[in-house]
């Protein structure tokens, strides 16, 4: 008898390229200050927006284009060593230790090198016990992501669908559009659990009890913990 050979579950994790970014209106303030990063007071831009709105996207565009140092906010503590004449692209800086922020910020404006925040809110409304720190991040350039239209929201669907190789009728992208709430983060909580269910049942073919478990899936209180990063 011969052994039934089980799916191997490797999840389908974010992928940052260029190409496969979604460009819309609610994004292109954004994408056009990406582009002038000559023209960025003080060689400092930040990008802030709700969850799943391409923050994280944009900046690790920006930082292939430049060659930056990609680090994450919450690992930034204490006086980091950045190696010299490199730009750096801090992704969840709201939650980075004020005090490496600030180092980081000085370092960067004495060398000359642009630097590029993320977070969710304004810099200057984050949160810093530090009133040096605090005048940087009121100074700041900031460019919003806004919330997504309908437009936006179907073409993420069929992103990331295709992405990973689901194949869905438009009957059911209807179906999920129209009863998820209206944010991409909820919405690639049940791509990922199709991609899931598709993986045990070895079809890439979406059927609609699969968009019925993804969308009770992402509508139930466990979903953050099984849901890729954005």
């Amino acid at each position: 008898m011969t052994a039934r050979q089980l799916p191997l579950m490797i999840p389908s994790g974010p992928t940052y390229r260029e190409a496969s970014f979604v460009a819309a209106l609610s994004n292109k303030t954004a994408r056009t200050w990406l582009e002038r990063t000559e023209i960025w007071p003080d060689r400092r831009l930040a990008l802030w927006g709700e969850s799943g709105r391409g923050k994280t996207h944009l900046l690790r565009i920006w930082a292939h284009r430049t060659g930056a140092d990609v680090i994450d906010g919450s690992s930034l503590v204490g006086f980091p060593e950045m190696r010299p004449l490199v730009s750096a692209a801090i992704d969840n800086a709201d939650r980075a230790n004020p005090v490496a922020l600030l180092h980081l910020l000085n370092w960067s404006l004495d060398l000359g090198q642009p630097v590029l925040l993320a977070g969710r809110a304004p810099p200057a409304h984050w949160f810093s016990s530090l009133p040096d720190l605090d005048s940087r991040l009121k100074a700041i350039t900031a460019a919003e992501i806004e919330a997504p239209d309908d437009e936006l929201l179907r073409r993420l669907l069929l992103h990331w669908l295709s992405d990973r190789r689901l194949v869905a009728d438009e009957a059911l992208h209807d179906w999920l559009l129209l009863r998820l709430p209206r944010t991409p983060e909820v919405l690639l909580a049940a791509v990922a659990q199709l991609d899931r269910d598709a993986l045990t049942s070895r079809k890439r073919t979406v059927t609609p009890r699969m968009v019925r478990d993804a969308l009770a899936a992402a509508m139930g209180t466990g979903e953050a913990s099984n849901r890729p990063p954005v």
